[in-house]
């Protein structure tokens, strides 16, 4: 899986936020987009992974040297994201089992095996709209990693958690992000510190 980005800008109203963006992701390599809050992180994650077009520029993706349309491209990718939103009235196990109902899960994982490595067994038929802001950060999390896709994608994706829940989430992106496209955006280091490439939005504007 590559990702190819040329001349890539996005500007709201008259006012560039970012301009001149020229990169590739490839799979097997993790990147971290950064910047300070309002840089434009989110906005290029969007811009990538198709949900928002850019202002100039085109955005190339191939999976073994195949080109894939724009319009397909979303079956390969997973998102966690704190502008993604979950369905509140189901309860875990119904959320599970409706998230992977559109992705494959990963191999050797069920609808049981994901709720045992969320850690959360005693909430598995609670309603999502109980849980804790932690613990639909780590259902997110989960969700996204646990999907058996190319490329993986992660923004701020320790809002909400404690030291308990940062500790978990590097177990998971260790098992979970390895064969893949990672790309994480992020201004906090413990997020993002084992990447093999940093973007930094700062040099685009």
């Amino acid at each position: 899986m590559e990702i190819i980005l040329e001349n890539i800008g996005r500007r709201f109203n008259q006012d560039w936020i970012f301009k001149g963006i020229d990169y590739q992701f490839i799979r097997n390599k993790s990147y971290a987009i950064l910047g300070a809050n309002g840089s434009g992180k989110s906005t290029l994650l969007q811009i990538i992974i198709s949900s928002l077009s850019p202002s100039r520029g085109h955005i190339l993706y191939q999976n073994e040297n195949k080109e894939i349309d724009v319009d397909h491209f979303f079956s390969y990718v997973s998102l966690a994201a704190p502008y993604v939103e979950l369905v509140e009235e189901f309860t875990l196990t119904e959320l599970i089992d409706f998230h992977f109902s559109f992705k494959k899960l990963a191999t050797g994982l069920d609808t049981q095996g994901v709720i045992d490595l969320l850690e959360l067994q005693q909430a598995a038929n609670k309603e999502i709209r109980y849980f804790s802001s932690g613990m639909k950060q780590r259902t997110k999390l989960a969700l996204a990693c646990c999907a058996d896709t190319p490329t993986l994608f992660l923004d701020e994706p320790t809002s909400n958690l404690d030291t308990k829940g940062i500790a978990w989430y590097h177990q998971l992106v260790e098992r979970f992000g390895a064969n893949r496209l990672l790309v994480i955006c992020s201004n906090q280091l413990h997020e993002y510190e084992f990447c093999n490439f940093h973007l930094q939005m700062e040099t685009y504007k």
